[in-house]
């Protein structure tokens, strides 16, 4: 009897889940649907904004996923039955023996006023790569950084933003007055070494660090950016973290819990028989990053198979993920990071280094090997 497992969302986890279980000999049939062209790695985005990638060398089209034990199936998702494992698509009907949702966070820069009209979103793959336009088109000035709402996916994110923003301006004789605006206390909470770093970094380039606010909107006519406990900084570009949400799909499904999908944050099973969840779309406790998704889903797999055989399986997620930090001048550290929940998460800094670069410039050319089945040659050589 074969078992059909049905994947929503073809980010990191949607990615590792389908690939790992189509490598196994056992009977499955492994369905993974997506609505969008390809995928593309939250740093190559700031790559395409930053002139070091052209937007074709970072799009790993889905039409080029040659597992053959994985079926791609490019459509919409309108309904997620939770109960019965039905999923409703633009390309018909799927019924699940096992569900999987990984859909990510929907973002939506419409939520914070005046941010279409006035600024520039560089989240959304469409964002970044406009926002590559803005940068290209830039004379210089005043430069705010920011996000908008809480959670939010990649922490390192905005300030890797700042860092690169200073060095592309700067590097071409252009007056860089950079602020960065976060609802964080210090740049990496986990780990207290890489703020330190991050921070001296900011000092050193002159970099306004805002922090434990938000902006909640901007005024276009004035060119200024309206900050939570309502004081004002002028801006000449405006570069911001649109408000996160989970997909409207998931949401009408019932499935979630003051706006994520609750899960238990040691095997990632839902509320519903044979459903899970994984990555950004979750409660799990983790930060919202690919890697923590592709942890999330290994242990998922492992699950999975193990109860084909009817035996329970001992494998747990221990929260761990490694994310990359880019300092800019080719500078890459890593911060080693575990969440325990209940526990104060810790997190290692190793770097930053040239050779770091090399190694994270590595560890996507070897996700798109194993996903995708060929080399990514078109992956930019300068350090991401």
């Amino acid at each position: 009897m074969t078992t059909r497992v049905v994947v929503l969302g073809a980010g990191f986890g949607g990615l590792e889940l389908a690939t790992t279980l189509a490598a196994s000999p056992e009977s499955l049939e492994v369905i993974l649907v997506d609505r969008a062209e390809g995928f593309v790695f939250g740093y190559s985005k700031l790559d395409v904004m930053f002139g070091r990638a052209a937007p074709d060398q970072v799009l790993h089209g889905y039409a080029d996923l040659v597992n053959p034990g994985v079926r791609f199936v490019s459509a919409e998702i309108t309904a997620i039955d939770p109960v019965t494992r039905r999923v409703e698509t633009s390309a018909g009907p799927f019924e699940a023996d096992v569900l999987v949702v990984a859909l990510g966070a929907d973002l939506d820069p419409s939520a914070t006023p005046g941010l279409l009209e006035g600024g520039h979103e560089f989240y959304t793959v469409p964002g970044a790569f406009a926002a590559a336009d803005a940068l290209a088109e830039f004379p210089g000035g005043r430069v705010v950084v920011a996000v908008t709402s809480t959670p939010f996916k990649c922490p390192p994110a905005p300030s890797e933003t700042a860092l690169l923003t200073h060095e592309y301006l700067t590097s071409r004789g252009l007056p860089a007055d950079i602020t960065l605006v976060m609802p964080l206390g210090t740049p990496i909470p986990p780990s207290p070494d890489a703020s330190i770093a991050v921070l001296a970094a900011f000092e050193e380039r002159g970099i306004d660090w805002v922090p434990e606010r938000l902006v909640r909107a901007l005024d276009p006519a004035r060119k200024v950016a309206i900050l939570s406990d309502d004081t004002e900084l002028p801006y000449d570009l405006f570069l911001g973290v649109p408000q996160h949400k989970a997909p409207r799909v998931v949401a009408e499904s019932g499935m979630t819990v003051d706006g994520w999908i609750p899960v238990d944050p040691l095997t990632l099973e839902t509320a519903y028989p044979q459903v899970y969840a994984v990555g950004d779309v979750t409660s799990v406790g983790t930060p919202k990053a690919g890697v923590f998704a592709e942890g999330q889903a290994s242990v998922v797999a492992a699950r999975i198979l193990a109860s084909l055989h009817g035996s329970p399986d001992g494998t747990e997620y221990d929260g761990r993920g490694v994310c990359y930090l880019e300092f800019g001048t080719d500078q890459v550290a890593k911060v080693d990071v575990k969440f325990v929940a209940g526990q104060r998460p810790i997190g290692a800094l190793i770097g930053p280094s040239a050779e770091l670069a090399a190694d994270k410039t590595a560890f996507g050319r070897d996700r798109i090997r194993r996903w995708f089945g060929r080399d990514w040659v078109s992956a930019p050589s300068t350090g991401r």
